[in-house]
């Protein structure tokens, strides 16, 4: 395929994670729920699978459809993301439904003993109820102060923090006289440099390449010896020998067109998007709330960045690493609202009326959107510590990235109940 493994790729499998729990949890919430009508192990396992494909299908064609069209229109880091992503889900898939059925059968075979909950799990979210439609006005407020604030920090702190990506900045690379910490290098030079710098090891474990923004756009003659006196400064409180080899000005990594390129390919995906759930829900308000979604959950992710940029110990900036984490936080959406979507069809179907109306559809909604809690936190949960993990134990470098998966994370979980489905409730008035 042509594909580098970059950041964004990496990001493209750990969406294909996340399908791949999802796809199994989905399956094990269906057993559980025909073990609950007294059906056998090997009855309730057969009607798991067969009720549990249609979202398990509908949430990956979405996705794969969004991985299509990114990996045919989209350039550089889009494309590498794209290129895991669409490997990802013809895996994840093929494991889910045919290699956990096998192991399964074979499980019975054997006589063993399979369960699917335990004394603490068997009653959980049985009753709950909470009415997800009537409070719709609640969370459109809520959202709409998110995004609010979002844009007055935007314009009070002089827009996003774009980094040597999209900016461009000046590259040193130095040599100390024993190995060093990236880390530490990283952290005393925020200081000096106003903000943190890209800081990679270069061969041998005593060698780096820093890369920073700092007075790129300063079109003043002292622009780079200050910058270079800066670099001094800071690191000579490492209180280590160094040397600087060379020393360059780099242009940004992802040029306009790229980034237009991106832009077009997104849009263009969630156009197809928007067909393919109209098609298979026959409902254009479906396809609407499911858009509606997305773009509701990209422009939070980018209000949190711009509302804590100044406020948290790390770097927010925006670069390959930020295009990667809105693309997943894409994915983990339209996942979580197509599998919310498929449930409120089978629940308005099972209730044997061509046309619901009134305050019995709203209240199948609401059941139908409670019936998924226990699949959806089960999930969220399963990838957010993943992340959290990651977050804490993974470095620096990546710590504004899966700062942005663990907001989309959470982002996306309340956007598939909260926003999509009231969004379509809204619409969709002549049922209401």
């Amino acid at each position: 395929m042509g594909a580098v493994l970059t950041l964004p790729g990496i990001a493209g499998i750990v969406l294909t994670i996340g399908l791949a729990v999802d796809a199994n949890i989905l399956i094990f919430e269906r057993v559980r729920e025909e073990l609950a009508l007294g059906k056998s192990t090997y009855t309730a396992i057969k009607e798991g699978y067969k009720h549990a494909m249609s979202s398990i299908i509908d949430a990956n064609v979405t996705l794969l459809i969004l991985g299509l069209i990114l990996y045919a229109f989209g350039t550089g880091p889009v494309q590498g993301f794209a290129t895991t992503l669409c490997v990802g889900i013809v895996s994840s898939l093929f494991s889910a439904i045919l290699i956990t059925r096998v192991i399964f059968d074979w499980m019975q075979e054997k006589k063993m003993d399979v369960t699917f909950d335990n004394a603490f799990t068997r009653n959980a979210f049985k009753n709950v109820n909470i009415q997800f439609v009537e409070r719709r006005k609640l969370y459109y407020a809520l959202s709409s102060v998110i995004i609010v604030l979002g844009i007055i920090f935007y314009f009070k702190n002089g827009g996003l923090n774009l980094g040597v990506d999209f900016k461009g900045g000046r590259t040193y690379q130095v040599r100390f006289n024993e190995p060093v910490n990236t880390e530490i290098i990283k952290q005393t030079l925020s200081g000096v440099f106003e903000g943190a710098p890209e800081v990679k090891t270069v061969g041998s474990p005593n060698q780096v390449k820093i890369t920073t923004t700092y007075k790129i756009n300063d079109p003043s003659a002292n622009a780079d010896s200050d910058a270079e006196k800066a670099l001094n400064n800071g690191l000579k409180s490492l209180n280590k020998p160094y040397e600087i080899m060379s020393q360059q000005k780099v242009g940004p990594t992802i040029a306009t067109d790229i980034v237009y390129g991106a832009y077009g390919a997104v849009l263009f995906s969630c156009i197809m998007m928007f067909i393919y759930i109209v098609i298979r829900f026959r409902k254009w308000q479906y396809g609407l709330g499911s858009v509606v979604a997305l773009f509701h959950d990209v422009l939070v992710v980018l209000s949190f960045y711009t509302i804590f940029d100044r406020v948290l110990p790390f770097s927010l900036e925006i670069g390959q690493d930020f295009i990667a984490a809105i693309l997943t936080v894409m994915g983990y959406t339209m996942t979580e609202t197509v599998v919310v979507f498929d449930r409120i069809r089978e629940k308005l179907s099972e209730s044997g009326k061509k046309d619901v109306r009134g305050t019995e559809r709203i209240n199948l909604i609401n059941y139908a959107l409670n019936s998924t809690l226990s699949r959806t936190i089960l999930t969220s949960l399963t990838v957010f510590f993943v992340l959290v993990v990651i977050f804490i134990w993974g470095g620096e470098s990546i710590r504004g990235f899966i700062f942005a998966l663990l907001i989309g994370r959470i982002i996306g979980t309340y956007s598939s109940l909260c926003i999509s489905t009231p969004i379509v409730v809204d619409f969709d008035r002549n049922k209401n």
